[in-house]
């Protein structure tokens, strides 16, 4: 079930003091309990494309060449040498478009094994590690894929180009690989518009998600809030511990933690009515921001630039003054 050392140990100087959270999530090896398997293979089932989709997005290189030639001396030659550039790389935006679907979908099953019940936050961490990991994983796609796609911009002019292409017609019959997919249908095509439109399209997607379940949920509002803000303390306490750290067997892990942490706080912040950083807020804010400024640059500042650019409230007037000074760039 993954590896536990206690639950909410409190500081043994002192019996009295708030609770610390001791808790070891097995983001590596954590595996699915009976009563966790059918939602785990729905999900993994999901789970398994985002490596791809990942490969994807970084591996694009833009038609912007192309497109350029096309638009400077907009012949048959130049056109159609742009439509079959433009045409497979649209193919792979409608394929992580349609992985942005399929999260929307499952996310909140997930969530309603994680948050519903008689449990606690800290007995669904304790309990169901296998689908806290997979949560994790999620977390750790949204942030990985919005950071590339703030990073190509030759994604939405290439879009662009091919709708226009289309909306033109003449073009659509050119010579294109055997493997290509089928031209867009209007409604898809609009939807893949807005989508790309959006700075973080997969973090809008994963808090529309959450936000949508919380909606039809109510009952679990406070439930959903709390185990977010539980398990970004757990992954605060779990990366300023060394004995802690000192169990992961893979390096890459201790910066899984620290993107995930990252991930929740931003997800509070989209689902929460008053957001992560006012003064009532459950989450550790202040402790997970100088924790990620002790981290060397490389590390740190693409996290540290998500919570500037992508939280909702840190501008709203409730965020405390220091909070905003800690965070400015």
């Amino acid at each position: 079930m993954g590896k536990l050392l206690s639950l909410l140990a409190r500081d043994d100087s002192n019996c009295c003091s708030s609770p610390r959270y001791d808790i070891f999530l097995d983001f590596e090896n954590a595996a699915p309990t009976d009563t966790e398997r059918d939602v785990f293979e729905e999900v993994q089932r999901v789970l398994l494309d985002s490596e791809k989709i990942l490969e994807e997005i970084q591996c694009y290189k833009g038609a912007g060449k192309e497109i350029r030639e096309a638009i400077a001396d907009p012949s048959r030659v130049t056109q159609e040498r742009a439509w079959r550039a433009v045409k497979p790389l649209v193919d792979k935006l409608l394929r992580c478009y349609q992985h942005s679907v399929e999260l929307q979908r499952v996310v909140p099953r997930l969530l309603r094994s994680l948050v519903g019940g008689a449990m606690s936050p800290t007995q669904h961490l304790e309990q169901q590690q296998a689908l806290v990991k997979q949560f994790a994983e999620i977390l750790e796609f949204v942030l990985k894929f919005d950071e590339h796609k703030m990073k190509t911009p030759a994604i939405q002019n290439d879009f662009s180009y091919y709708r226009r292409s289309v909306s033109r017609g003449g073009l659509i019959n050119s010579e294109l690989p055997p493997d290509a997919e089928p031209h867009l249908g209007a409604e898809v095509a609009n939807r893949m518009s807005l989508f790309y439109a959006q700075a973080t399209p997969m973090l809008k997607v994963l808090s529309e998600a959450t936000s949508q379940f919380v909606n039809d949920n109510q009952q679990d509002l406070e439930n959903t809030t709390e185990t977010l803000s539980t398990m970004a303390k757990v992954c605060l306490r779990m990366l300023e511990n060394p004995k802690l750290v000192a169990q992961f067997s893979r390096e890459e892990t201790s910066l899984l933690v620290l993107r995930v942490m990252v991930g929740l706080i931003i997800l509070y912040d989209w689902v929460h009515p008053s957001g992560a950083f006012c003064r009532s807020s459950s989450v550790d804010v202040k402790g997970c921001v100088k924790f990620l400024q002790q981290q060397p640059p490389a590390k740190a500042e693409p996290l540290l630039n998500a919570l500037r650019y992508t939280t909702k409230h840190l501008n709203h007037q409730s965020t405390p003054k220091n909070i905003k000074t800690l965070l400015a760039a």
